[in-house]
């Protein structure tokens, strides 16, 4: 179907093509389509962006030939647009001289827009917050869909959103959601946040997803989902943003079968073991033995029989750069493994 048009105009914009082309919106009305298939498909079919823009409802869409839906679809300098109630716009961005069917295809398709706003399937706000903030958030859900859901909430598709996903403790001011073990709070990315390091003294994990535009929300909550898989008890709140590559291991690998994690779960084990590994935490937060006591209120001089108990474990020296490195990384995965509930 791509560029259809274009070679429907290129033999004859005679009223068999013409009927074609109303042929394809009817079908699509038929089908009950949603925007974003309305959208995308045809764009195909001109072979050139088109869009709707309908702020009114929280929707504004555009698509280029090939590509995915995005937002926002404001009509861009020279479309040829096509008015409709309510000050909703559809539109058709043709590079160079109009094709003979353009009128046709403009006119449908603000037709189907029309029809498709009357009977949209996009949840009213009586479905309430919680609702609205699971569908905006769900994946698999339409361009069209998130930015109603997210318009009902009072975003728009380009407002900076960021999501923080809690477990336990209080919850930070915003939209929100539970979604299975998870609550998902919606903020904007200018509300303040708790900080990095220290504990946040509410008895719950925090995972700070990153700032983005709000059409891309689900990204920042997959992201706060990891950040928070990598909390523990010592550090509950984890910035998606400080995680570098570390983010990149949530869902790889098996971090339950490396020797490493292994030789963690054995020191846990033994008398005092918690107490053992915190101070290994610490020691990979601070870079020494000195500073990593005072972060745990112990005098210096207990440190050293901890950590050659560890080495002894692990097999490898823990207060060098290369062991540190190695020995955070190990611990970050056995948070992996032990949040998995998170996920």
């Amino acid at each position: 179907m791509k560029g259809l048009l274009l070679r429907l105009s290129g033999l004859d914009a005679d009223a068999e093509n013409a009927v074609r082309v109303i042929g394809f919106f009817d079908r699509l009305i038929t089908a009950h389509a949603g925007f974003d298939t309305l959208v995308r498909t045809t764009a195909d079919l001109a072979g050139c962006p088109v869009g709707v823009h309908a702020p009114g409802r929280g929707l504004s869409l555009r698509a280029a030939p090939g590509a995915g839906v995005s937002a926002p679809g404001t009509a861009p300098h020279g479309a040829a647009a096509r008015e409709l109630e309510g000050g909703v716009v559809v539109w058709v961005a043709r590079a160079g001289a109009p094709v003979p069917l353009d009128d046709m295809l403009l006119e449908r398709f603000a037709i189907a827009t029309a029809i498709l706003l009357e009977h949209s399937g996009v949840p009213h706000p009586e479905l309430g917050d919680p609702a609205l903030v699971e569908l905006a958030l769900t994946e698999d859900a339409g361009t069209a869909e998130r930015s109603r859901a997210l318009h009902l909430l009072g975003f728009g598709p380009s407002a900076r959103l960021r999501v923080v996903a809690t477990a336990g403790g209080e919850v930070p001011s915003g939209r929100s959601a539970v979604l299975g073990t998870v609550r998902a709070v919606l903020t904007a990315e200018t509300d303040p946040l708790p900080a990095g390091r220290a504990s946040n003294g509410s008895g719950g994990r925090v995972g700070v997803g990153p700032g983005v535009p709000a059409i891309e929300v689900a990204r920042s909550w997959a992201a706060a989902r990891t950040a928070l898989r990598l909390t523990s008890d010592d550090e509950p709140v984890v910035r998606w943003e400080h995680l570098g590559s570390l983010a990149a291991f949530d869902g790889v690998l098996d971090p339950g079968g490396l020797p490493d994690v292994q030789a963690l779960d054995r020191l846990a084990a033994e008398p005092h073991g918690e107490d053992t590994l915190a101070a290994l935490s610490a020691l990979c937060a601070t870079g020494s033995a000195r500073k990593a006591a005072a972060v745990l209120h112990r005098h210096h001089s207990t440190m050293p029989s901890r950590l050659a108990r560890a080495e002894a474990v692990l097999g490898f020296d823990v207060d060098s750069p290369a062991g540190r490195f190695r020995l955070h990384l190990a611990l970050m995965l056995r948070r992996l493994r032990d949040n998995a509930e998170f996920s």
